[in-house]
């Protein structure tokens, strides 16, 4: 089956067909879903889409990642009982990938010194402990690049999609459990970010910009694979803690 084509969400087609071979039977309760790498080959998309859909799977509770098994089936659904988990983290940073790499070449060759001096004061403040500051310096830094296009489209369209990924329940599921890059890698790519803005070089920049956001989305896909092991470990604790006091 191949999802390049057509309207709508992938990871959300993927989710619909998930439920209809859970619906008939394909995949009863209890068995394990195609490895990651079967799935893209079936449906024809990318890691980061899949990973999606399970996540999705596993906010509806139909699903389970265990640790070095794979994704079980924890109960049956129909498509009827699919709900709209709206937009996920992957898709919005991919989008924001293509956007913001070709608006850091814009600004490369019209942002000023005083929006360069923001962008420097910016920065500073990323690297405070106090991860909420740090965030909002990090939104800011982002929609500032925006800014320096002199383009009020743009700027509309790159402060919906840093806020689209906390009105979408999915996304937000995901980047909770991601939490941020680390202050080490948030200050050393958006230093080379800012560098590029001042060297006025549009290449510099949208590559910056890019591998920036590429990171993200390899860190999400790295967190949501390491997220089932430590639920995993966490239960297992938890049952061996429960033995223990009743062993007593």
């Amino acid at each position: 089956m191949n999802m390049a084509e057509g309207g709508g969400k992938l990871y959300r087609k993927i989710v619909q067909a998930i439920l209809a071979d859970i619906a008939d039977g394909t995949f009863p309760v209890g068995s394990r879903l195609p490895a990651e790498r079967d799935l893209t080959d079936r449906f024809q998309v990318s890691r980061p889409t899949i990973r999606e859909a399970m996540i999705a799977l596993e906010m509806k509770g139909l699903v389970e990642a265990r640790k070095g098994s794979g994704v079980f089936v924890l109960a049956a659904s129909t498509i009827d009982e699919d709900k709209e988990l709206d937009i996920g983290a992957f898709e919005i940073t991919e989008a924001r990938r293509l956007l913001e790499g070709e608006v850091a070449a814009v600004a490369a060759t019209e942002i000023n010194e005083a929006q360069l001096a923001e962008l420097r004061t910016l920065l500073a403040q990323m690297a405070q402990d106090d991860n909420t500051a740090a965030e909002a310096a990090d939104r800011r830094f982002h929609i500032a690049i925006a800014e320096a296009t002199g383009n009020a489209v743009i700027i509309s369209a790159v402060t919906d999609f840093w806020d689209m990924r906390f009105r979408s329940p999915l996304a937000r599921e995901v980047l909770v459990k991601a939490g941020s890059l680390g202050t080490e890698s948030r200050m050393a790519e958006h230093g080379r970010i800012l560098a590029a803005l001042e060297a006025r070089s549009p290449v510099d920049a949208r590559t910056a910009m890019r591998d920036h956001l590429a990171r993200l989305i390899d860190h999400l896909l790295d967190v949501t694979e390491t997220e089932a092991v430590e639920r995993a470990r966490a239960e297992t604790n938890q049952r061996r803690r429960a033995l223990a006091r009743r062993s007593v």
